[in-house]
């Protein structure tokens, strides 16, 4: 699939204004200012996070009456329930106000719905089981942003909410006791991209205030806050960096039991150092297992462990139902791409909606991403909820808002939530066809070509004079590395193969490059891109890579993680691009 190469446009008076400030290279300050970091100030808070810098709580709307209601409940002896949604962000709020509560009050307990029997979100039958056990408040993490027929049932019934949600609200408010959400319009809490976890932490550092509960105590969650900021993908910006930070440091130097088996069981290459990208690609997965293939009230369970052998215990279960996920979306995934072997009209539109009654729903998300990767059109991926209802996971294409367009497509849905490139929805089966029609015109007057293009998008051109370990180091403080501050991709051009490169692996599907220009060398990795080794034989070509570093038997070298290569001969420089080059001139 060829990828469109995107060199993002330099502020030329920012840098230079930047450079004379910090005295750094000017490709340092042109990284920084890409990322928003244009003062002396700005870029202190950016390489030296501080806790200090985090914002007061009482900001966000609600946030008083929501430790008002809560200080009642705790004075009062009600009883009550810590309410997630089954996915990582879910799981891990629970995990967090559960766990901290508990150390203060006992009156309580957590629940987590049933993917299957009750759906994302806040429930009826969650309502009934507080009103039958007694329960007066439930705190709800992670959803209930539109629930406002269930919360004023619940209301109606004696029990009380307080909403911690970071969806997108409908124009309707819910009538909770509190509703804690940066996304309200009426919410002047200064950074609006903390996820569900993040918005638990804000009530757990708000009630810590109010009752001189030393901030100490509260940093030892962030271990907890740090997988769901890596887990649902938000900006790695501002307080989320901020927590990232720290968070990452309480996982690499302490974490919780439960964390710490499964990071044993992970396969997690230097344990010493887990990155964003690991707890992605390693940890997240398994908590997600627990929601996806049975209840998300075993994730909770091992997040809470203080046992380290009843953590490993309960980890052993997550991971072999992960093991068990990664078989059936594997399964899923197949039978979805052949279906536009037999189908060739699916190719010639410009969304992907599939449904299939018995696919399984834990995994329909994974699979809706899969066929991205192949295909790279928004996606919905939908099987059957029950015997009138559908479910549907929806992921998108950088650039095109699947919120907006699910929207466009109210009529026919019963509810539907989430952000601009993942949601879900569920609908009457009787409406598949007509949504499926809808949607695709939608999406066909609303995307543009690009779209349906992979985009790499590029931060800065080098030479391979300029690559070296010191170089790299400077890189590597950037991180966290996330959304919004993603890992710098860099393009080299004009290189030409020294005659050493070669396929590798089982299959021979990767390939490692081994490149020159004026006296330099370079080595860099390509994984499945094999088919690229005549267009390196034949041409001086041009890539586009992250830097990383290569450890073996004691020796440190700077290595390419290379996105994709291209003729140089038949790549001449973007609009985009051209811009760049001649403001740098």
């Amino acid at each position: 699939m060829e990828k469109r190469w995107v060199l993002s446009e330099s502020d030329e008076k920012a840098i230079q204004s930047l450079q004379e400030d910090l005295k750094v290279s000017r490709i340092l300050c042109d990284l920084l200012v890409k990322r928003g970091i244009k003062t002396l100030d700005e870029a202190r808070r950016f390489f030296r996070p501080s806790l200090d810098d985090l914002h007061d709580p009482f900001i966000m709307k609600d946030m008083d009456k929501a430790v008002e209601r809560l200080e009642k409940a705790l004075e009062n002896n009600e009883r009550i329930l810590v309410y997630g949604d089954y996915d990582v962000d879910g799981t891990t709020a629970v995990s967090l106000v559960y766990g901290f509560l508990v150390k203060y009050y006992n009156n309580m307990e957590y629940y987590i719905p049933d993917r299957y029997e009750e759906g994302y979100g806040i429930s009826i039958k969650g309502i009934d089981y507080s009103i039958e056990n007694g329960i007066s408040l439930i705190i709800a993490l992670d959803c209930g942003i539109k629930a406002n027929a269930k919360i004023d049932y619940a209301t109606k019934n004696g029990v009380d909410f307080i909403i911690c949600d970071h969806h997108r609200p409908s124009e309707k408010i819910p009538e909770a006791i509190a509703v804690l959400d940066p996304k309200r319009e009426d919410c002047e809490y200064p950074y609006k991209e903390l996820t569900g976890c993040g918005i638990g932490f804000k009530l757990i550092q708000a009630f810590a205030i109010r009752n001189n509960i030393e901030f100490e105590k509260v940093q030892q969650l962030l271990d907890l806050l740090v997988v769901s900021i890596a887990a649902d993908i938000v900006p790695i910006t501002g307080e989320n960096r901020i927590l990232s930070h720290f968070g990452l440091k309480k996982l690499n130097e302490n974490p919780r039991p439960g964390l710490v088996s499964l990071i044993d069981l992970s396969g997690i290459h230097n344990k010493d150092d887990i990155k964003i990208s690991d707890i992605v690609f390693y940890i997240s997965p398994r908590i997600n297992a627990a929601g996806r293939m049975d209840s998300g009230n075993a994730a909770v369970k091992l997040l809470v462990s203080k046992e380290e052998a009843a953590a490993h215990i309960n980890a052993d279960v997550l991971n072999s139902q992960n093991d068990e996920r990664r078989q059936i979306d594997k399964s899923i995934t197949e039978e979805a791409i052949s279906l536009f072997d037999t189908d060739k009209s699916l190719l010639e539109k410009k969304s992907i909606v599939l449904y299939n009654p018995i696919w399984h729903k834990g995994v329909i998300g994974i699979v809706a991403s899969r066929m991205i990767e192949n295909f790279y059109k928004p996606a919905i991926i939908m099987t059957d909820s029950d015997e009138r209802f559908a479910a549907g996971s929806a992921r998108s294409v950088t650039g095109f808002d699947i919120y907006n367009a699910i929207a466009e497509c109210d009529d026919l849905l019963v509810q539907f939530g989430g952000h601009k490139y993942a949601a879900g929805l569920t609908i009457e089966k009787k409406n598949i066809p007509a949504f499926i029609k809808k949607f695709e015109e939608v999406v066909a007057r609303t995307i543009t070509k690009d779209m349906l293009v992979p985009e790499v998008q590029l931060d800065a051109e080098l030479e391979i004079g300029l690559l070296n370990l010191n170089f790299y180091k400077i890189v590597q403080q950037f991180a966290p590395f996330g959304p919004a501050n993603m890992r710098p991709v860099f393009v080299t051009r004009g290189l030409s193969d020294t005659g050493r490169s070669s396929l590798v692996g089982q299959t021979k599907n990767h390939l490692r490059v081994e490149a020159t220009d004026q006296g330099y060398y370079v080595k860099g990795i390509a994984f499945n891109q094999s088919f690229k080794y005549s267009l390196i034989q034949k041409s001086k070509f041009d890539i586009c890579y992250n830097l990383d570093l290569n450890e073996w038997r004691g020796s440190k070298n700077l290595q390419m993680t290379i996105k994709d290569i291209k003729s140089s001969e038949i790549t001449p420089p973007s609009i985009e691009e051209t811009i760049t080059q001649k403001s740098a001139v």
